[in-house]
C-alpha cells in the first residue's frame, strides 16, 4: 500500500500525553549524551594511539577527522535515507552503528581497523542529531524551545561523563577493552530506546508547522549558529593561555575550564526557556552582548576575578545555542524539518572544526590579545544579524 507524502495535518495526530512526551525527551537526551560522550571520549585515546602506532600529530588530526567528517558530512544524506523510518528505529540504528564502530576499533586489526571503526562510528553519530531533535519537536510542538534546551544540555553531560569514565578506566585496562565497554553502553542504550522512543513518528505537528512556514531567515539563522560556534571554540582555544598569562598553572587551567563548562551546561539547560520568554531576537542580543563584555573582562582582570567571571561567561557563551536550535522550526523552509536540522548541524559542526584554525592563524600574526578580540568581534557581528531575523519571525 502506497504511503502518501502530503503534509499530515496536526488534527489527525493529537498532542501526545505527558508521559509519552517525557519518554521521548528522555530518549533524545540519552542518545545525545551518549553520542557526544563518544565524540569527546575519543580524545583520551589519542596519546595511546600515537605511541602504539607511531603517529605524528598531523596523522592524529587525520584520525580525528575521519570521525568528524563522517559525523558532520553525512547528516543530510542520513536524513534522506532514513526519511521513512520512525524515530525509534532511527535512533536505535544510530546507536548500534556507532557502537559497532567502537567494536571494530577494539579489534586487533591494526591502524586500518582503527580508521574503519572511526568512520563507522561517525556514520552512526551522523543520524542522531537531526532525528533526536525532530523527536523533541514532534513531541512538544510549539512548546519545544525549553525541551530542546534540555536536549542540548544533555550533550554536555555526556561530554563530561564519558571522557571522565574513560580517563578512570585507561590506567586500569588496555584501551581495547575500554572501547568495548563504551560500545556496551551503546548497546544498552539501544535496548532502552526500544522502550523509550515512540514506535511511530508523530509527524503531524512538525510537518504541518514546517509546511505552514517557509518564512525565510533560515540562512541567516545558520550564519548566526556558525558564528556562535566559532566564537565558543575560538575562545576555548585561548582560555588556557589567558589563565597561564595571569600566573595560573595546570590546576588553575583545569579549574577555569571546569567553571566555564559548568556555566555552559547551565546556560544550555536554561536559555531555551529564555527564548520562549524574550523571543529569539531579544535572547540572542542579550546573550551575545553579555558574552562580548565578559570576554573583554577576562582580558583585563586578575586571575581570581577572572575565575569568578568564567561561570557567568559560560552561561551566555553556550546558552545561545539552545535559543538557536529552538528557532529552527520557526524559520526552516517548508516541507522537511528533519533536513533543516541536518543542514543546521552540518554548518555548526563544521564551524567547530575550522574556527580554531582561523583564530589561531590570527593570533599567530597579531598575538593572543588580537585573537581574543577577534572572537569578540565575531560575537558583536551576531547582533545585527539577529535584528535582521525580525521580518521573518513576524511572518
Amino acid at each position: 500500500m502506497a504511503t502518501s507524502t502530503a503534509p499530515i495535518r496536526a488534527a489527525e495526530h493529537p498532542d501526545p500525553p505527558p508521559a509519552t512526551k517525557k519518554r521521548s525527551l528522555w530518549a533524545a537526551c540519552l542518545a545525545h549524551a551518549l553520542h557526544d560522550g563518544y565524540t569527546d571520549g575519543l580524545y583520551a585515546f589519542l596519546p595511546i594511539w600515537q605511541a602504539q602506532f607511531g603517529l605524528s600529530y598531523a596523522m592524529l588530526a587525520a584520525l580525528r577527522a575521519l570521525y568528524f567528517a563522517t559525523m558532520g558530512g553525512l547528516q543530510m544524506p542520513a536524513v534522506r535515507v532514513l526519511r521513512g523510518v520512525s524515530s525509534r528505529v532511527a535512533l536505535i540504528l544510530s546507536t548500534v552503528v556507532a557502537a559497532a564502530g567502537l567494536l571494530i576499533m577494539a579489534l586487533p586489526s591494526g591502524l586500518a581497523g582503527l580508521c574503519i571503526g572511526l568512520a563507522v562510528a561517525g556514520i552512526g553519530s551522523s543520524i542522531q542529531h537531526p532525528r533526536a531533535s525532530m523527536l523533541v519537536i514532534d513531541s512538544y510542538g510549539k512548546a519545544s524551545r525549553g525541551p530542546l534546551g534540555i536536549y542540548n544540555f544533555a550533550g554536555d553531560l555526556g561530554k563530561a561523563a564519558l571522557p571522565a569514565l574513560v580517563a578512570v578506566l585507561l590506567p586500569v585496562l588496555a584501551w581495547q577493552p575500554v572501547l568495548g565497554l563504551m560500545a556496551g553502553l551503546g548497546i544498552a542504550l539501544a535496548v532502552a530506546l526500544a522502550w523509550l522512543a515512540p514506535a511511530t513518528l508523530s509527524a503531524g505537528q512538525a510537518s504541518d508547522r514546517a509546511a505552514a512556514g517557509g518564512r525565510g531567515g533560515f540562512g541567516i539563522l545558520i550564519v548566526i549558529g556558525t558564528l556562535d560556534t566559532a566564537t565558543r571554540m575560538g575562545y576555548l582555544l585561548f582560555l588556557p593561555f589567558l589563565i597561564q598569562g595571569r600566573g595560573g598553572d595546570t590546576p588553575e587551567i583545569g579549574l577555569g575550564l571546569a567553571l566555564l563548562f559548568i556555566g555552559g551546561a547551565f546556560g544550555k539547560a536554561t536559555c531555551g526557556w529564555l527564548g520562549e520568554r524574550m523571543g529569539v531576537i531579544g535572547s540572542v542580543m542579550a546573550t551575545k552582548g553579555v558574552t562580548a563584555l565578559l570576554i573583554l573582562a577576562t582580558l583585563f582582570t586578575p586571575l581570581t576575578e577572572m575565575m569568578i567571571v568564567l561561570p557567568a561567561l559560560g552561561i551566555v557563551l553556550n546558552g545561545t545555542s539552545s535559543v538557536l536550535y529552538g528557532a529552527v522550526p520557526d524559520l526552516a523552509s517548508k516541507g522537511d524539518l528533519g533536513r533543516a536540522f541536518a543542514v543546521f548541524y552540518t554548518f555548526v559542526i563544521g564551524s567547530g572544526g575550522l574556527a580554531p584554525i582561523a583564530y589561531g592563524a590570527i593570533a599567530d600574526v597579531g598575538g593572543q590579545t588580537v585573537g581574543v578580540l577577534a572572537t569578540v568581534a565575531t560575537t558583536v557581528l551576531i547582533v545585527p544579524l539577529a535584528l535582521s531575523l525580525r521580518p521573518a519571525l513576524r511572518r
